[in-house]
C-alpha cells in the first residue's frame, strides 16, 4: 500500500516562507497529477496546487504569486514552496497523488500556522 508523508509544516510569521514536501513510500507508476490541498477549520477542503505528469500546473487565485509546486519523478517527491505567507493561509496541508488508472492517495496532513 502506497502512503504519502507530508513535512515541513509549522509555524510561521506573516511574510515568512515554508516548504512543504511530500514524499511516496514507494515508486508510483502511471502518475496523473500530484497536488496540495488544505483545509482550515470550519471550512471545506480546497485544491490549492496541481502539477500533472506533463509539467502542467494549476494554482488556486489566493495563491498564484506567492506558493510554487514542483516535483522530482526521481524521488517521488512533490514539493510546494510557500512565500508571503498570511494568516488566511493557516491550515492543514494534504498532499494528493492520482492515476490514470483511477488510484487516488491522500496523505495524513501537515499544519501550516502562519501568526506573529
Amino acid at each position: 500500500q502506497v502512503q504519502l508523508v507530508e513535512s515541513g509544516g509549522g509555524l510561521v510569521q506573516p511574510g515568512g516562507s515554508l516548504r512543504l514536501s511530500c514524499a511516496a513510500s514507494q515508486r508510483i507508476v502511471n502518475i496523473y497529477a500530484m497536488g496540495w490541498y488544505r483545509q482550515a477549520p470550519g471550512k471545506q477542503r480546497e485544491l490549492v496546487a496541481v502539477i500533472t505528469s506533463g509539467g502542467g500546473t494549476n494554482y488556486a487565485d489566493s495563491v498564484k504569486g506567492r506558493f510554487t509546486i514542483s516535483r522530482d519523478n526521481a524521488k517521488n517527491t512533490v514539493y510546494l514552496q510557500t512565500n508571503t505567507l498570511r494568516s488566511e493561509d493557516t491550515a492543514v496541508y494534504y498532499c494528493r497523488v492520482t492515476g490514470w488508472g483511477g488510484n487516488d492517495y491522500w496523505g495524513q496532513g501537515t499544519q501550516v500556522t502562519v501568526s506573529s
